[in-house]
């Protein structure tokens, strides 16, 4: 597989400095870390959640557990809960299930990204298969989404 035609054209026409990797099929975040070498701190899983039924993409730490609670509270909403597979399978055109990019600018999507992820210098996420990864500097992503930022993630025991 490689990157999708819609997330390459866009991360080219930015000029941003991005590294592509193909690795064998992973499925969990954890996996992704493994194959790709990478702290669990380091990479960035995709979280979709409906917050009073929008679409809302979770950002954090693939060493996490999303805190829905915590997102509830940054997110002003009554109710939050995970997203089921059909209920955002066809907002991300191109992209297999499940690994989808943290871009939700490029999808209309609101995103959020943990604070955690902000220490890290670089983050590694999919790149719309299960075998690309793209890694590229924290302040290049944050540049590019404009994510809103808060505290909704919490380690792994």
């Amino acid at each position: 597989m490689s990157i999708p035609r819609h997330i390459k054209e866009y991360l080219d026409s930015t000029h941003v400095s991005y590294r592509h990797s193909i690795h064998s099929p992973a499925y969990t975040a954890q996996e992704i870390a493994h194959v790709q070498h990478v702290s669990g701190k380091q990479l960035a899983k995709t979280v979709m959640v409906l917050a009073d039924k929008e679409l809302v993409m979770a950002v954090l730490p693939a060493s996490h557990r999303l805190d829905l609670d915590a997102l509830k509270k940054h997110l002003g909403a009554r109710k939050v809960r995970l997203a089921q597979e059909d209920e955002f399978e066809k907002a991300f055109p191109g992209c297999e299930l499940g690994a989808m990019p943290p871009l939700g600018n490029l999808y209309h999507v609101a995103v959020w990204v943990d604070e955690a992820l902000h220490a890290n210098p670089s983050l590694v996420f999919n790149a719309g298969s299960h075998s690309d990864t793209i890694e590229m500097s924290y302040a290049d992503f944050e540049r590019l989404v404009r994510p809103r930022r808060g505290r909704f993630a919490a380690l792994r025991h």
